[in-house]
């Protein structure tokens, strides 16, 4: 059977590992994003502090992604929960680091102009330093999808959702007369949605970021 045959009669099971794979990558993110950028408002004031921070989540990326979920099965067991702890890990250091960059660079008289109209600490946050610090932030939630769109297909050592499914049954499976259609399908299926994550992030970024920052 051809590569294109194997599509053709696999094109339900695909779609639904792809759908799976795309799921939890977004929803990891998310929680990565919420997580970073507030360890990142926590921290950017303090150059201790976010040293510590990105130190910290740096230290993470260390550990290589099997060994990951290998020590999360004793404690969380088999499917979603390892996957969903790891990859969240996994994707803070790029939001984390990139949070406190943005923050930091906040032109000062901007938040100066802002006390001066007698914003709140918690408003000049929300409206002014946010808002500039957006684009890196951005960039950083970019490169963190990236990496757990590869990431993620390594949950499947632990049963977890995906297309390393079909890359982990070919690879068991070498010798056999689809092991080559089966990792392969998983692999292409990866970088596709990788790269229909990253158009909607360029979209999100033209929608929300305004032409002038972008500049």
């Amino acid at each position: 059977m051809n590569f294109w045959d194997y599509l053709v009669n696999r094109h339900q099971q695909l779609l639904a590992d792809a759908g799976q794979h795309a799921s939890a990558v977004f929803q990891c993110m998310v929680i990565a994003t919420v997580i970073g950028v507030v360890i990142g408002v926590v921290s950017y004031r303090s150059e201790w502090a976010g040293n510590l921070a990105t130190t910290a989540t740096s230290t993470i990326l260390t550990i290589p992604s099997l060994a990951m979920i290998g020590l999360l099965i004793p404690i969380v067991g088999l499917g979603v929960p390892p996957t969903v702890i790891a990859l969240t890990l996994y994707g803070l250091l790029p939001i984390v680091r990139n949070a406190i960059v943005g923050l930091r660079g906040v032109d000062p008289a901007l938040i100066d102009a802002a006390k001066g109209i007698g914003m709140s600490r918690m408003a000049r946050l929300f409206k002014v330093e946010l808002p500039l610090a957006w684009p890196p932030i951005l960039t950083g939630i970019r490169v963190s999808t990236q990496m757990l769109m590869g990431i993620a297909a390594i949950a499947a050592y632990a049963s977890g959702p995906g297309l390393g499914n079909e890359i982990f049954r070919g690879i068991a499976s070498l010798g056999s007369a689809n092991a080559l259609n089966q990792v392969l399908a998983g692999t292409l299926g990866i970088i596709v949605l990788a790269l229909l994550f990253d158009a909607a992030y360029v979209l999100i970024g033209r929608l929300t970021i305004p032409r002038g920052i972008r500049a």
